[in-house]
């Protein structure tokens, strides 16, 4: 006899089911959803509701609009008889929008929130009336996380059980007093529901720093919409029914704002990048607002200390319209400023920049290199050179640190002081990493090459806080003494600050009269080395050192039949790593074969004319032999400091370039004309 298994329905509805799928964890939440969403109470959130003076509730009023609302009492107004049921002992509030929509049988969304605690509770369920106020049948019921919420004390100054009596003003316009409240909000709560299986309503929580929510020309606001507990339950509703209810309390007079109106989300746009912490943005157009002044017998006060640790890691709006400004300038040249200069170890030194232009920095990903223009002493022409940024994105400003190796880093070492001025470009490169992915990552630098890995473990520390999950990390650094071996407290400092998620193993080659404390390992930095510090598992493994760590290093992972694409490498100057494809692998698309004729060549910008011959070199080679002077770097197509326009024509690279590079663009520094095609035209 068999038994066929039914599969239960999912536990969220195809709103927040699209929302989750657009990020990726729809399967994941599936399963969360079936674990945590409960149609009854926890006996902790009995014990918690009680405790409350006021709970927020969201309704739908009989023309379909949602509103969200403040209930108050005294601690103790609310109860719970059984584990099905919150009673609520409040006076009905005919003249609050919201109480349309609390009629027997209406579906509400209610939100417990302690705010001098950070403690949060959702349920949603079916209100029914009573003598004394309203009983509340669970739907569904499950904890929230504490995140964004600002510490305030509280003071129940007035008779909650008194109807409000002053007036009720509505409008249906912004008026300068709405616009201050909103503008100046840390906080405020929105209604939501769908129709999906049902009427379910919702009401939940927004925070972040004051002035997070902008208010448009038009009266639209705009909000961004942060790291949380990726249910949407909010936002997927909106997406199905494109509406929402907002309510804005002044914390310290009891006013209440709210408002109803038609809402979208907004899941592609530059201002998502922009915004700092902002995962996509949500805009509501309000139809109707209602105002009662002084209509909560609540007051609270903030405290000094209380301001959300995870608002205070966001944007806000005046930061995200001074970085699009700022990304306009991308392929322009800004002056920077040397803020600060730091010894970081016997060899490499590290230099802070900020813009000295009045734009701001531009956002980087951790482990992009920063192209940067100086003239040193005699130098007919400025001279690029391109360094890896040592910070996260997060950082408030840039930082390069340089080994003494080349023109412009002996230029930087020897000549640049605190206060003086040089030349960047936005920062490029591929060679980064995914804070989110789940596969623990490897980081192995040697020598200078622990620049990029400082950046990916700032980042990957910051955005561990902000997403409450560390990615685990295993970091070797290695160097030839501990005078040469950078970052040495910082490191251990962000290693300490994970908790545990990372692991530090750092190897000297020569103690050089170092004691144990300064080293794990002596030796090499080799395949027997990560087999005695690396629990089995399935890693990531990122590289960055010089050309034969690099080579030996990956040569070493790929014997031990780790994937070629589990292997990222950031190489320096013009050495190139030998890679060994996966079998099967898909190969890099050869593009078209390289000119094996006389090839005319015509640099547009410059009005020149000349002839390409096969064996004489680049584009960069034949340009600089007409007597031009082309920006370039790397001369190996990583940096991408030479990439020019194509007008015309094509081009065939002598070598694939890992630098980015559009259809319409060339980096001459590797390329040649293309053996077919239109003569080749080059805005230079």
């Amino acid at each position: 006899m068999t038994t066929t298994q039914i599969e239960k329905p999912s536990p969220w509805h195809r709103g927040e089911i699209e929302m989750q799928r657009a990020v990726g964890v729809d399967q994941r939440m599936d399963e969360i959803g079936r674990r945590v969403l409960r149609d009854y109470l926890l006996d902790q959130h009995r014990q918690f509701f009680p405790q409350l003076p006021f709970l927020v509730l969201g309704s739908v009023d009989p023309t379909g609009a949602p509103w969200a609302t403040i209930v108050a009492g005294q601690p103790g107004f609310i109860s719970s008889p059984d584990i099905h049921t919150l009673a609520i002992a409040a006076v009905r509030q005919l003249s609050d929008p919201a109480d349309a929509g609390m009629e027997d049988g209406d579906p509400v969304g209610l939100l417990g929130i302690e705010l001098h605690t950070r403690r949060r509770n959702r349920m949603n369920g079916t209100l029914v009336r009573r003598p004394y106020g309203f009983d509340v049948t669970v739907g569904r019921s499950y904890g929230n996380c504490p995140q964004y919420i600002q510490l305030r004390d509280f003071d129940v100054v007035g008779d909650p059980a008194a109807p409000y009596a002053g007036e009720v003003e509505t409008f249906e316009a912004l008026d300068a007093d709405a616009r201050r409240v909103i503008g100046a909000a840390d906080a405020f709560f929105v209604a939501s529901y769908s129709e999906e299986n049902g009427r379910e309503v919702d009401v939940s929580h927004r925070g972040g720093k004051p002035g997070f929510v902008r208010i448009g020309e038009d009266g639209v606001l705009t909000i961004p919409d942060f790291a949380g507990n990726l249910f949407f339950n909010t936002l997927g509703n909106i997406r199905l029914n494109g509406k929402a209810g907002l309510v804005f309390v002044d914390f310290a007079s009891g006013d209440l704002l709210q408002l109803t109106g038609e809402a979208e989300v907004v899941l592609d746009s530059p201002e998502i990048a922009a915004f700092r912490g902002a995962e996509r943005l949500w805009r509501v157009r309000p139809t109707r607002f209602v105002r009662r002044r002084a209509a909560l017998p609540v007051r609270w006060s903030t405290r000094q200390d209380g301001a959300s640790p995870n608002a205070l890691i966001t944007g806000d709006w005046d930061e995200t319209a001074a970085r699009l400004k700022a990304a306009a300038l991308a392929d322009q040249w800004r002056p920077f400023r040397v803020r600060k200069i730091v010894q970081e170890s016997a060899t490499i030194t590290s230099f802070e920049l900020e813009p000295a232009d009045g734009a701001v920095a531009i956002p980087h990903l951790a482990g992009q290199h920063l192209p940067i223009r100086v003239q040193p002493p005699g130098a007919q022409r400025p001279v690029i050179g391109a360094y890896t940024l040592s910070v996260a994105p997060s950082d408030p400003f840039y930082r390069i640190s340089v080994k003494r190796d080349g023109v412009v880093s002996r230029y930087l070492h020897d000549h640049v002081r605190e206060g003086d001025l040089i030349e960047a470009r936005a920062p490029a490169g591929d060679f980064t990493i995914d804070a989110l992915e789940k596969r623990p990552a490897v980081l192995l630098a040697a020598g200078v090459g622990i620049t990029p890995m400082i950046a990916m473990v700032r980042h990957l520390l910051f955005e561990g806080f902000r997403k409450r999950g560390v990615r685990r990390t295993y970091i070797f650094q290695a160097a030839r003494t501990k005078a040469e071996r950078a970052f040495d407290a910082e490191l251990s400092a962000l290693v300490e600050a994970t908790g545990g998620a990372m692991h530090l193993t750092r190897i000297l080659s020569d103690t050089d009269g170092a004691d144990g404390d300064d080293y794990d390992l002596l030796g090499r930095l080799d395949m027997d080395a990560l087999r005695a510090e690396l629990p089995f598992d399935d890693y990531d493994f990122y590289l960055c050192g010089p050309p034969a760590f690099m080579q030996a290093v990956y040569d070493g992972l790929r014997g031990m039949n780790i994937a070629d694409q589990r292997i990222h490498a950031e190489a320096f100057g013009p050495a190139s790593m030998q890679r060994t494809p996966d079998a099967g692998a898909a190969s890099i698309p050869a593009g078209p074969p390289p000119a094996t004729t006389s090839k005319p060549v015509f640099f547009m910008a410059s009005s020149k004319e000349a002839r390409w011959e096969p064996g004489s070199g680049t584009l960069l080679d034949l340009a600089e032999a007409r007597g031009l002077q082309p920006e370039f770097s790397c001369r190996a197509g990583t940096c991408g400091s030479c990439k020019t326009k194509i007008v015309q024509g094509a081009v065939s690279y002598l070598k694939h370039p890992t630098a980015q590079v559009g259809d319409d663009e060339a980096l001459i520094c590797c390329s040649v004309p293309a053996a077919d095609g239109e003569a080749l035209q080059l805005a230079l």
